[in-house]
């Protein structure tokens, strides 16, 4: 629906780590905040996502805000390829929550705790106790309107 492709997003990719304790992520561009007391977000997730059972696994997932200038990596993260974070960089949080932080490559992150998961048509709707995060003054995000990346 084109209607639905105008809205500008965010680019986001939402990551976690599967049983084996390797990465796992996607690109999302429905990602919002919730609430501010107490801090939550929000990421639409596919249930055909290869990352839905790793969300599932670490009950937790950090959404990764891409900065602008990032529009292989989205293209790469949106894809099934099992091995997305070959050759990027990334890191756990000092938390030990969420999934893996791509410091370089993002404008800014949040890492959630799993709090409740809905059920809307072809996708989950993940909410997210936000627990930690950071961002990196100077650094535009990247956004998504009428199917291309443009800088903000």
């Amino acid at each position: 629906m084109n209607v639905m492709a105008t809205f500008p997003s965010g680019v986001v990719v939402v990551t976690a780590y599967g049983p084996d304790g390797l990465p796992r992520g996607l690109t999302v561009s429905a990602f919002c905040a919730v609430s501010l007391d107490p801090p939550l977000a929000l990421a639409c997730i596919a249930k055909t996502s290869n990352t839905l059972p790793a969300v599932q696994h670490t009950d937790g997932f950090t959404a990764n805000i891409l900065a602008t200038g990032r529009e292989q990596l989205a293209r790469r993260m949106a894809t099934k390829l099992s091995d997305k974070f070959e050759g990027i960089a990334w890191a756990r949080a000092q938390s030990g929550l969420g999934g893996p932080v791509m410091e370089e490559d993002a404008a800014a992150y949040a890492v959630c705790t799993l709090q409740q998961t809905i059920e809307a048509g072809d996708h989950w709707i993940l909410i997210g106790g936000v627990v930690d995060g950071g961002h990196r003054p100077g650094v535009a995000p990247m956004i998504f309107s009428r199917r291309e990346y443009r800088p903000l």
